[in-house]
């Protein structure tokens, strides 16, 4: 009976997926899933400006809230989601079906790329694929480079969001004695966002945000500590938790501090960076969250760990603070003082002001499709 209704449903998806690729397309693009987060924001822009392309956006992996599906969404764009079939590992060889499906259909397009990035799937599939087809490959963490330097040969263009990331590469490249075309093929490319206009804000309290994923790396609980500690010394501070941060701390145990859960209305996010003094950010590694590019672009002072990229774009006491400490309970420590420096109204001023300017530098919209459009030469 099981094998019958695996066979059953395995025929049951081939003729869904075949009847999904009669139309041809120009740029498919493998992504994990649509959950909020930096990494599926910039890959629904990424979506969006290519959607005259005609796109087909695959997703590969179960999704915990898929809170931005609508934002892949678009006149012009296909979306195909097979992650039921292939992120199950009771069901195995369903993967290997779809491997060989989407390969085939692939290689029989007439002109097409292939984009992805720290998706699985997308690295299972590249191997079977014609070679004259141009791959492009995404990176925003380092945790995928020991992984991902397997599949180098069959990249055309592998792009970093942060310079920090790239050059772990060229050092890997280097330690692995790799001759000088495979550097030809790495691209920086900032990500972009919409600049607002500056909206001042009075606080009675300093308002103290953290925004991001409730995962291991971004060490939350660093951050409610950081809130107990300012909290004992009864300073005018306010300390506010934006994402799903429940799976990492008792939200109980903080009934001074203020949890929004997930926010998926884009209105509503930029009603909290206009509220906003500070972001604190405490992670264990990052790429550049979109979060911190937000915050600088709204004029907002960044405190932040100084790991990745975040000190390419976030220098100490010029355009934020950052935590230099590794020991968690020196990152406690040093956390603290930087919100109690922040309580000084002329600082946060002065490095809000700096922030915002290198924001318009940095993270202009038109150099982003421009570097975009160059390297997937669309």
């Amino acid at each position: 009976g099981a094998f019958r209704y695996g066979s059953f449903r395995l025929a049951w998806a081939y003729r869904r997926t075949t009847l999904s690729f009669k139309i041809k397309t120009f740029y498919i693009s493998f992504f994990p899933n649509a959950d909020i987060g930096g990494s599926p924001r910039v890959n629904a822009e990424l979506t969006h400006f290519l959607k005259e392309k005609d796109p087909l956006i695959i997703f590969s992996k179960k999704a915990h809230n898929n809170q931005y599906r609508e934002r892949f969404e678009a006149e012009g764009v296909k979306i195909l989601d097979i992650h039921k079939y292939v992120d199950n590992k009771l069901y195995h060889f369903v993967n290997f079906f779809f491997r060989g499906v989407l390969a085939t259909w692939i290689n029989k397009q007439p002109k097409t790329v292939v984009f992805g990035g720290e998706s699985i799937f997308f690295y299972k599939v590249i191997p079977h694929i014609r070679k004259d087809i141009r791959t492009v490959e995404l990176n925003h963490v380092h945790v995928w480079l020991p992984y991902t330097i397997g599949f180098i040969d069959r990249m055309d263009a592998r792009i970093f969001s942060t310079r920090q990331l790239m050059q772990e590469v060229e050092q890997q490249y280097r330690q692995n004695q790799l001759a000088e075309h495979y550097f030809r093929k790495l691209f920086f490319v900032d990500n972009a966002i919409d600049i607002p206009e500056y909206v001042p804000v009075e606080n009675e309290e300093l308002q103290v945000f953290f925004i991001g994923r409730g995962s291991p790396q971004k060490r939350v609980h660093l951050v409610a500590a950081i809130a107990q500690k300012v909290k004992e010394e009864k300073l005018p501070v306010k300390f506010n938790f934006v994402g799903d941060v429940s799976k990492m701390i008792n939200v109980s145990d903080y009934p001074y501090c203020s949890f929004y859960g997930n926010v998926k209305e884009e209105a509503a996010m930029q009603k909290i960076y206009e509220t906003a003094d500070v972001l604190l950010l405490t992670s264990a590694f990052e790429g550049l969250p979109v979060v911190i590019m937000q915050m600088m672009a709204y004029g907002k002072v960044v405190v932040s760990t100084a790991v990745s990229g975040i000190p390419d774009y976030i220098f100490h006491e010029q355009n934020g603070l950052l935590i230099s400490s590794t020991d968690e309970s020196a990152i406690i420590a040093e956390g603290v003082n930087h919100i109690k420096r922040l309580l000084d109204k002329s600082l946060r001023a002065e490095l809000g002001k700096r922030a915002k300017k290198d924001a318009i530098e940095k993270f202009s919209r038109q150099s982003f499709e421009a570097a975009y459009t160059e390297i997937l030469e669309c």
